[in-house]
């Protein structure tokens, strides 16, 4: 047993360290960024991805990311098609939630290379602000853009469980790097933020949302049988029988030139 505990301890270090290789954060104090040009898009350096947390055991990046469906998407559209404030409040909280991934080399550590750093929308507010600002211009231009300090505060000061981030660009202009082969392998080699995530299937997130909905053990619904008839001769119907997997099911049927007007999709 104890041989089997080092084997699992070291396979999580292991995955921790791999992690390490691709994300990246702030700590609390201060420390000095670039925000490099973005390999997968040369339009823009950040990438917005949107993600479930709490539906399941793991956090599980939306099918919408690659332009397929979702199935708590879906689901969420037909909450809102009613007019009870309850199924509202649950679409609430089975919107996903937006988070921002920039590849960022970090001042002290050029050696590890490109990492992702995520945000959500008030730095990448910010940001987006910066970007906007003629006099700093494009701060991720590989000869003439900006390293951003980064200043972390936190929870004794944001009065939150987590850090805040605020962002401040160098005034003066300076390259990535002296050396074009630092600049080449830094262009050349990025993780990719979407495949940096496992892509759950339809049918995974269907059946992860089902649990959340109902996380006892689904059970068989039994309908109350019809009263019985005031007359002596008559016998007591069986119980009518409605599996509520079945019925979940039903929901993401896919649409027929029959049915369309029935379905929900």
């Amino acid at each position: 047993m104890k041989r089997r505990l080092q084997e699992m301890q070291s396979k999580s270090a292991e995955k921790a360290d791999e992690k390490k290789k691709v994300f990246w954060k702030p700590s609390v104090g201060k420390q000095t960024i670039r925000i490099v040009p973005n390999k997968y898009n040369k339009k823009n350096p950040f990438t917005e991805l949107y993600f479930y947390y709490g539906i399941g055991n793991n956090t599980m990046l939306s099918p919408t990311n690659w332009g397929e469906r979702d199935p708590i998407a879906e689901f969420a559209k037909e909450l809102r098609k009613t007019s009870d404030k309850e199924n509202w409040r649950l679409a609430r909280k089975l919107d996903p939630k937006v988070r921002i991934f920039a590849p960022v080399i970090v001042r002290g550590e050029e050696d590890q290379g490109v990492r992702l750093w995520q945000f959500g929308k008030e730095t990448y507010t910010d940001f987006l602000n910066l970007a906007d600002n003629e006099d700093v211009g494009d701060f991720t231009d590989v000869a003439t853009g900006r390293d951003i300090i980064l200043t972390t505060v936190g929870p004794e000061v944001t009065g939150t469980p987590y850090n805040k981030t605020s962002i401040m660009p160098r005034t003066k202009e300076t390259p990535i790097s002296e050396e074009k082969s630092y600049v080449k392998n830094v262009l050349e080699n990025q993780p990719n933020p979407i495949e940096s995530f496992r892509k759950y299937s339809f049918d995974e997130m269907k059946q992860a949302l089902q649990s959340w909905l109902t996380p006892e053990e689904d059970e068989e619904a039994v309908a109350p049988a019809p009263e019985k008839p005031a007359t002596n001769y008559a016998t007591k119907s069986a119980p009518v029988k409605v599996n509520k997997a079945e019925k979940f099911d039903s929901l993401f049927e896919e649409e027929t030139e029959h049915d369309s007007n029935d379905l929900p999709f």
